[in-house]
């Protein structure tokens, strides 16, 4: 069910495509001249994949706290940078392989800590099976946004907004339906009367928060994949990133999570991998700004 959840209020979505301008006739000629087969497999690929990593998070939130949970998060940036250096051609700079091995020890740093607080009732085994679930989570999210930086520019080739919400919507559909089939192959929709009747808050708190966590979800994704599209699969990963140095201090406010002093201090270092990115992009953003101005300067300069 939480792995449902993630994608399936993609209806919502019919709203606001059916609200934007109609794409171009140049850019309704180029999807064409694109069979269409190949756009069905890469929403199936996508949704697959996308099925496969919710999951994947689901089953390591399951096992992990909320501030362990989001430090081990932050590798994807780390996987990211690597799948955008061979997918995307991404520049691989040292300020980048710095914030990669930065990350990465952050995460290893979490997973060796034996005194790691984990939820009631969970064993150390189930403990390491949702870091193992968490870390590969992360890694198959990374691929994910290469690849879809990856069709945006190679095949759908599209200039309109109504893409992202095109490629949220068919490949959200793809996901729900292997969701749904994951739900009952497992048996797991037999227990979902009995969930909701146990739900501490009563059967319309447990319904609205699937409601609205399924919402929020489409939120979200939209934004991840509207960033992709119009700067980078790396960009969108960052701002994805920031949010996680946060998490830690609201579950330690909200959930009561223990932060001990091997939690701050990777949750210090990830931080730090993450300065090492954002300086990078400064110094790239510094370098584009001077090119266009030594371009515009001899546009202007009269001839001899």
């Amino acid at each position: 069910m939480a792995t449902l959840v993630q994608t399936s209020a993609f209806p919502i979505l019919y709203i606001p495509l059916l609200l934007l301008p109609s794409s171009s006739s140049s850019a309704e000629s180029s999807e064409t001249s694109c069979s269409l087969k190949y756009i069905v497999l890469i929403y199936v690929l996508l949704g697959v994949i996308i099925a496969g990593d919710n999951m994947l998070y689901s089953v390591g939130l399951l096992y992990l706290s909320a501030s362990t949970y989001s430090l081990i998060c932050a590798t994807q940036l780390a996987f990211n940078a690597v799948f955008s250096y061979f997918i995307n051609a991404q520049k691989f700079t040292a300020l980048i392989l710095n914030s990669v091995v930065l990350l990465s020890f952050s995460a290893a740093l979490i997973a060796l800590n034996d005194d790691a607080d984990t939820p009631s009732g969970v064993s150390r085994s189930k403990y390491i099976v949702g870091f193992v679930c968490t870390l590969a989570a992360s890694a198959l999210y990374s691929l994910l946004l290469s690849l879809m930086q990856f069709s945006f520019e190679k095949i759908l080739k599209r200039e309109t907004f109504s893409v992202v919400l095109e490629m949220q919507i068919y490949t959200s559909l793809v996901a729900t339906c292997v969701s749904v089939i994951g739900l009952f192959a497992s048996g797991e929709w037999r227990t979902l009367h009995g969930e909701m009747e146990g739900y501490h808050k009563g059967q319309a708190s447990y319904v609205l928060t699937l409601v609205w966590t399924a919402v929020t979800w489409q939120v979200c994704s939209v934004g991840v994949v509207g960033l992709i599209f119009l700067v980078t699969s790396l960009f969108s990963n960052v701002i994805s990133t920031l949010s996680l140095a946060v998490t830690p201090l609201a579950a330690l406010v909200v959930f009561r999570d223990k932060m001990s002093g091997v939690k701050i201090m990777a949750m210090l270092i990830a931080l730090w991998g993450f300065a090492s990115y954002v300086y990078q992009n400064h110094i790239d953003d510094l370098k584009v700004r001077r090119a266009r101005q030594q371009a515009q300067a001899g546009r202007v300069e009269p001839p001899c």
